[in-house]
């Protein structure tokens, strides 16, 4: 009788960069979340925070500086704009009023 397992590939360690990736990505979906720009996963509603979308924001950031030198040059250019973006987005939606920081 054959291993069910055989079939797949061997697993392999832990890539702590591959974590912190995944952790910028999901703290850069909170950030759009709480700057209104798109609903809430777990609600489905748009709902503005941004004192809660800055925070996302900063630890997205950090978590970029630690990803840095480990990123070849297109990976760093997409971090670095992604990380802009949230940046600048957040100024937007800080000037136009309305919200809860």
């Amino acid at each position: 009788m054959a291993d069910a397992t055989s079939d797949q590939p061997p697993a392999e360690p832990v890539n702590v960069y591959a974590i912190i990736m995944l952790w910028l990505d999901q703290m850069a979906a909170i950030a759009w979340q709480k700057m209104g720009l798109q609903p809430d996963l777990a609600t489905g509603q748009i709902a503005k925070d941004l004192k809660q979308a800055k925070t996302a924001i900063d630890v997205a950031a950090g978590l970029a500086a630690f990803l840095e030198p480990e990123l070849d040059q297109s990976d760093k250019r997409r971090i670095h704009n992604l990380v802009t973006d949230l940046r600048m987005n957040y100024v937007q939606q800080s000037d136009s009023g309305g919200d809860d920081a």
